[in-house]
């Protein structure tokens, strides 16, 4: 093993050495060189005469670009877009978004989280915690209803066995005690499990109360307590989407400070929250195992070895991107143009509740529960769901996604309020002729 990665290793044994057994064969093997971007940096502090160190070209002190890139960005500076951004991503943008977090998330209260690390959107955020934390066969915790990808991310490219528990009771309320029961038995196959907490939910839009947020905390806590070493990751793509009675904060808030065999992380990013999902920024975060006594050292460790992960597989994000999210930030403008799409989202959310209130569609299907978000979804009683996808595209144009046998999603964030009514009827209608 490198040098390097047992020093960190080291660190993290001598602060926490729970911390260390979460971690996979290669989140143990792990660092960042101190090759051309360490030393890269310490020219860029000392070296005020030539720096000849990073691979970029410049002129007159400014990078070299094309002006017919260039002007078809209107507010930034060269020098914000064609360099390459540093690996853990723009330091500015990096405090921003924890202010952020901490701002949105009062129930951390003074517990310590990490420095977020820029990734490339949230799906290389999932793949960096995939890559350092599980090993082939170790056991990724998700709800029977969860986004596709997952299973490439954890399970194709991984080798990690993914263990279900069927999301909702009695088709009423999230089912808390199927999520406890599959992480206890899963962790203590081998006294380590990953739980993935996703919400709001894609596919089904649901978000927790208040009440079963602070359940499922405090029954993972325990679990951890057991002697179980969890890392519960929130994938917060969706965060802030959040209408009704719904928890309005991350789980990670919850969890952070709880346990020391319990490891929050949190993944988020502008590509949903800020209806920036070109752009592709993402963050990750890692919160305080338990106590907050010595977790600034395990944390600057954990910060580290992601930043090498990234640096040995993308190197580092767009620096344009970066850029406009920073400013995006620091724009007053920002909450209020953020509230305003969040509440016609809400509308049409709202609307579509409305309809299948009525009733008059569930001979045929039977929503799900759903709160906030992007989506719901909806069980079918009579067709098979790949047959009424394909027959709603072929007969009437409509696109919609069959997520499992029975189950279509219907993404209502992207039909406006006043066709919503006529979707629905249309999928029932098209259902009839299918039968």
């Amino acid at each position: 093993m490198n040098p390097f990665a047992k020093s960190l290793n080291e660190k993290i044994s001598q602060s926490n050495s729970n911390i260390l057994e979460m971690l996979s064969d290669t989140g143990k093997k792990m660092f960042l060189p101190k090759g051309i971007l360490s030393q890269s940096a310490e020219a860029k502090e000392k070296a005020h005469k030539f720096n000849a160190t990073i691979g970029i070209a410049t002129s007159k002190n400014k990078p070299m670009y094309l002006e017919c890139m260039y002007k078809k960005f209107h507010e930034l500076e060269a020098e914000k877009i064609f360099p390459y951004a540093p690996p853990a991503g723009i330091p500015a943008l990096r405090t921003m978004w924890a202010e952020k977090i901490r701002k949105e998330n009062p129930s951390l209260n003074n517990n310590i989280i990490s420095n977020p690390v820029v990734t490339h959107a949230i799906t290389n955020g999932l793949s960096l915690v995939a890559k350092l934390f599980i090993n082939p066969k170790d056991y990724i915790v998700l709800p029977d209803q969860f986004w596709g990808n997952y299973r490439l991310i954890f399970n194709v490219n991984i080798g990690g066995e993914i263990a279900t528990y069927e999301t909702f009771k009695d088709n009423s309320r999230y089912n808390i005690e199927g999520l406890l029961k599959t992480v206890r038995e899963s962790g203590t196959r081998s006294k380590k499990v990953i739980v993935v907490l996703n919400f709001p939910n894609n596919p089904t839009g649901y978000s927790l109360t208040k009440e079963e947020a602070k359940q499922i905390a405090d029954g993972l806590t325990e679990i951890a307590e057991s002697g179980i070493n969890i890392i519960a990751v929130s994938d917060d793509a969706y965060f802030g989407l959040f209408f009704e009675d719904s928890f309005q904060e991350s789980m990670f808030s919850l969890l952070t400070g709880r346990s020391d065999k319990l490891l929050p992380i949190k993944i988020d990013g502008i590509t949903k929250e800020s209806f920036a999902w070109g752009l592709r920024v993402g963050f990750v975060t890692y919160g305080a195992a338990g106590t907050n006594n010595n977790a600034k050292e395990y944390l600057e460790v954990l910060e580290t070895k992601t930043v090498g992960l990234l640096r040995g597989t993308i190197s580092s994000c767009s620096h344009s991107g970066q850029s406009i999210a920073l400013q995006m930030l620091q724009d007053p403008n920002y909450k209020k143009e953020q509230e305003y799409w969040n509440n016609i989202i809400k509308i049409r959310c709202n609307k579509v509740k409305e309809i299948l209130n009525t009733k008059k569609y569930e001979d045929e299907f039977t929503p799900y529960p759903f709160n906030s978000g992007y989506f719901m979804c909806i069980k079918l009683h009579n067709v098979d769901s790949e047959t009424l996808r394909l027959a709603l595209l072929d007969k009437y144009g409509i696109g919609v996604i069959s997520t499992n046998q029975t189950n279509i999603r219907i993404a209502f964030s992207c039909v406006e309020v006043e066709y919503l009514e006529e979707l629905i009827a249309l999928i029932y209608q098209c259902i009839k002729e299918i039968k």
